[in-house]
């Protein structure tokens, strides 16, 4: 697979996802006028470059203390969001406090001289409706919330005040310090994390992104008598590198722009300039003459990969023809004679990217990662070899106007078409290209490709050659006494002579795309809810024409059901082997259909498998056809098992190695939804399936089928009917409805702990409290509840009691099964001593709960109503709601909006009723400390009987042919299968 290439900074919070044009004039500068008043120091009228179907309202300010700001209106945000990024981080970590940049993102939410409670920003923006976040990376530190857009003037006044007055509390730093060490501890058996430590160690020490960037309570001890403090040095350096000069705000809100103006200005204004400029990095990230290069690190997960890394000059600087781009979008083709086909047929690769990594603005790494399998493992020299000819191969032969073009047009198609996400991802995107592309491309940047040159790419070609090659092997067979200090991992050098090895035969260059579609025109047909296009006792096709997002697309989720499949273990591994199957023996045919942009994927869930298309309206019932084609008639052959069972297997066999959080959870939906399957279960279960029952059930998998199908986007129904009759006539479903089994929740009735399987070395307390029934008015007494507890739990046990880093109370659905759920993951605390804070926290409750009234409660109410009815941001978001209520029986869509409205009506007494409901009804534990046993989950929930569901509502909680959607507070359902 190509991959775009990539900023790759060390994400230390959460993992999101560059040339800055000065705009130097004095006072504030917008974009353009109005007839509202405005600061009056209006100088300038430029605007990013937008796609043609951009409706959004941008303004560019300048401001006296020279912060830079992009404003956007966006009338049909339901949100408001803002993103501050600051042109700081890890990189200016001193050699003797590592992890400072980091510690200092976390103080910042810590009081202020304006809001000086330390909750007093994260209360605000959960009271209402909002989130929040922030990251630390290794050239910036990216602040960011969103928020009901009538509470945003209260959330940017807090906001702005990180940059301005910031208390660091003396009293607060050490227990923070704690969290940041608990950070650290949480990702000890990352492999990422780990790799990264020893790829640290390949590298130049000089450059400033190299070295350990989390900080721990070690690295960020206090500071010996005599020399500055901990905290004084967190505020030294929060004055040498914080400043507006070097902060890039970005604001989405469905407000005036005079009006965010205003805000901006009066927030904003007071951060000191201080004169800074962002660190330029000079010093080279490789040290060429200590290349060629080799290395080998242990991995603790059962994956095996191998990476080819050569140093080149950041892509930035030739973003706007990327030279990177092409070349990996060659090297990472999947199609007939690529690279990676040519190794699948080997048996030694399943799967390939390309792009680059590890850039600091001037250096960077151009990567080639391919996952091998065992055997694979064995064959690196005739891999590497094999990457030689291909490169070889696009030096001689590549570089050609036709196929830069190529690639050109289809980043045009998306560009011409760009559609947002919700308002907090834009602002992020925004705030950080604002800070490292001109103005005029915050929009356009990834999509621009001005034309070959062709010097430029045989340049970037010449950097990719053996004697400039550092390679690093990834794999649980590796030993070695050789240790990082940080993660405790294995590594070694090993020699890299001259490869003499054979490359494999085969290798060709991509053929032209035949994929691309070429009718864009837009259809102005819409509906507001899908209506039944095909309806009999076999089949139901539900349809949607959607003009909303102003482009051509289209998504389509086809539901083949089957009364068997997973009513076994077996039978659970066999949909998956068959699923896996129809996305392998496909991936060489159809890689060219998904660099065109129709994405296909089946995925087998608890009713069967769903085949999900969502591409360009024209030529999609090509893909379409060639996917049934090949499930009915394709020949399934061994070489196709094998790969797709080690990939089951493989991911399954590393479930132990997850975030223990997942863990938790995963453990919990496994006891108390029917019919799910631990992957131990599922494990055993694969290992003796043969070809000829592959081959088998999926003969009598298709003699059996219900078939649902929902289609939502730019087309008419015309195109939606002839489309859908073409699926029915080539599946010809032979069952009605009523034979599919009910996927259901099951009462906790007593349940005992539950304990994963884990390998981990933390412990955990997940405590679960399930609603007594799945009615509506329950929902939404429990959607509340969970809203009011968020805080106080984060606050009581993370930044008091700084239990461990993941920390969340809140509702917790399963399917439409209302619940709260409270987790504490600990590297230090027992879980029994976790249940004994958690426990401390629940009595308290009561008091709480006594102490509000209904005007407290409306801030709850009003954020609660508004996640509920959140506008979708995209087609493929929209198309999975309604699939998702779909599946439930919620035949008129409407189940978020009545869960909204109940949501208005509870009040202080019932949420006290709601509180001793659930502590009288089930609760449930799932604990973990290293060691444990794990728990026989099959056994327990088998005599557990179904949760009451609601004797007022329509058929949404209990459709006979329903898959089990997402976690969405919208969908109030939750689970973690598909």
């Amino acid at each position: 697979m190509a991959t775009t290439p990539r900023r790759r900074g060390r994400v230390l919070l959460v993992t999101l996802c560059a040339l800055t044009l000065p705009w130097q004039a004095a006072g504030i500068l917008a974009a353009e006028t109005s007839d509202q008043a405005i600061p009056a120091e209006v100088a300038d009228v430029t605007t990013p470059i937008v796609s043609p179907h951009d409706q959004r309202d941008y303004r560019v300010l300048t401001l006296d203390n020279g912060l830079e700001v992009l404003l956007v209106s966006d009338p049909e945000a339901d949100k408001a969001a803002a993103s501050m990024n600051v042109a700081v981080g890890s990189s200016q970590d001193p050699d003797d406090l590592q992890g400072l940049a980091h510690l200092l993102e976390h103080m910042l939410f810590l009081g202020t001289d304006a809001w000086p409670e330390p909750d007093a920003y994260q209360g605000y923006i959960s009271r209402h409706g909002g989130n929040h976040n922030a990251f630390t990376a290794s050239r910036d530190t990216n602040y960011f919330f969103d928020i009901e857009p009538n509470a945003l003037e209260g959330a940017l006044d807090r906001f702005s005040h990180f940059f301005i007055d910031p208390l660091f509390n003396a009293d607060q730093l050490g227990s923070e310090r704690t969290v940041v060490n608990s950070e650290y501890q949480a990702r000890l058996r990352d492999d990422s994390r780990r790799e990264n430590e020893v790829l640290d160690a390949l590298l130049n020490p000089e450059n400033p992104t190299v070295g350990f960037s989390v900080g721990s309570t070690e690295t960020l001890a206090d500071r010996p008598e005599g020399e500055p403090s901990l905290r004084d040095r967190v505020m030294q350096f929060y004055e040498q590198h914080y400043g507006a000069g070097v902060m890039h705000l970005s604001v989405v809100a469905p407000l005036p722009l005079d009006q965010l103006t205003r805000m901006v200005s009066e927030d904003f204004s007071a951060i000191p300039n201080r004169d800074l400029e962002r660190a330029s990095i000079t010093t080279p990230l490789v040290e060429t003459d200590r290349l060629p290069m080799a290395a080998e690190v242990q991995s603790l997960r059962d994956e095996r990969h191998v990476t080819f890394m050569f140093p080149i000059e950041d892509p930035i600087l030739s973003y706007r023809t990327k030279p990177d781009s092409y070349i990996a979008n060659l090297l990472g083709h999947e199609g007939p004679g690529s690279l990676l086909s040519e190794l699948r047929k080997e048996g030694w690769a399943d799967g390939l990217s390309a792009g680059t990594a590890r850039s600091d603005g001037q250096h960077a790494l151009f990567s080639v990662d391919i996952s091998l399998t065992p055997e694979g493992a064995k064959h690196i020299d005739r891999i590497q070899a094999s990457l030689f000819a291909a490169i070889k191969q696009i030096r001689e032969d590549g570089v050609s106007e036709s196929r830069y073009d190529e690639q050109a047009s289809l980043a045009d198609q998306s560009f011409q078409f760009q559609q947002h996400g919700s308002p907090i991802d834009e602002v992020t995107r925004l705030s950080m290209n604002l800070a490292y592309y001109p103005l005029k491309d915050v929009n356009r940047a990834a999509y621009r490709m001005d034309g070959l040159d062709r010097d430029e790419a045989e340049q970037w070609l010449d950097a990719l050659r053996p004697e400039r090659l550092l390679r690093l092997y990834s794999g649980p067979d590796v030993d070695s006494e050789q240790r990082t200090r940080y993660y405790d991992t294995a590594w070694r050098k090993v020699p890299l002579k001259a490869n003499e090895a054979q490359p494999v035969s085969g290798l060709a260059l991509p053929a032209p795309n035949p994929f691309i579609a070429e009718d864009l025109a837009l259809l102005d047909q819409h509906q507001d809810i899908p209506t039944v296009l095909l309806d009999s006792p076999q089949a139901d096709i539900w349809y949607k024409a959607d003009s909303e997002f102003d482009t051509p697309r289209v998504s389509w989720r086809i539901s083949l059901q089957h009364p068997e499949s997973s009513q076994s273990a077996r039978q659970a591994a066999m949909a998956r082997l068959l699923a896996g199957w129809l996305n392998d023996s496909l991936n060489d045919q159809l890689y060219a259909a998904r660099l065109a942009g129709q994405s296909y994927t089946a995925y087998a869930h608890s009713r069967g498998m769903t085949l999900s298309f969502t591409g360009w309206r024209d030529r999609q019932s090509l893909v379409m056809q060639q996917v049934i084609d090949q499930l009915l008639n394709g020949e399934i052959e061994a070489s196709n098992l094998e790969r797709v069972r080690y990939g089951l297997k493989r991911q399954w066999s590393n479930t132990p190695r997850d975030p223990l959080y997942y863990q938790a959870q995963r453990t919990l939906s496994e006891a108390l939804i029917r019919p799910q399957w631990s992957t131990p279960v599922l494990l055993e279960a694969l290992d003796d399936i043969s070809l000829d029952d592959l081959r088998n059930y999926r003969d009598d998998f298709l003699s059996q089928l219900h078939v649902q199908a929902l289609a939502v986007g730019n087309l008419d129904k015309d195109l939606a009917n002839d489309e859908a009759q073409q699926v029915i006539d080539k599946l010809q479903p032979q069952l009605s409805a009523d034979d599919i089994p009910d996927l259901v929740v099951l009462d906790a009735n007593d349940l005992p702990a539950l304990t994963p399987e884990s390998t981990r070395e933390e412990s955990i307390l997940l405590r679960y409290l399930q609603g007594s029934d799945q009615s509506v008015t329950t929902q939404a007494r429990l959607a509340v509840l969970g809203k009011l507890l968020e805080t106080p739990f984060y606050q009581r046990l993370r930044t008091e009691q700084q239990l461990g880093y993941v920390v969340n109370a809140g509702y917790s659905p399963l399917l439409y099964a209302p619940g709260i759920s409270m987790l504490v993951q600990s590297p230090a605390t027992p879980s029994a001593e976790l249940r004994q804070h958690v426990d401390a926290f629940l009595n308290g409750v009561p008091q709480m709960l006594s102490n509000l009234d209904d005007e407290d409660l409306t801030t709850y109410r009003q954020a609660v109503h508004d996640e509920l009815l959140v506008r979708d941001t995209s087609l493929p978001e929209r198309t999975s709601r309604l699939w998702g209520a779909l599946s439930w029986g919620d035949l008129q869509f409407d189940h978020h909006q009545r869960l909204a409205a109940a949501v208005l009506e509870v009040n202080a007494s019932d949420l006290s009723n709601a509180w001793g409901d659930l502590l009288g009804h089930d609760v449930v534990d799932v604990t973990f400390d290293p060691g444990a046993s794990p728990s026989d989950v099959a056994g327990l929930k088998a005599g557990l009987e179904v949760l009451p569901g609601d004797s007022n509502a329509n058929s949404t909680s209990d459709a006979p042919h329903s898959e089990i959607p997402a976690a969405n507070l919208k969908d109030a359902t939750g689970s973690d299968t598909h």
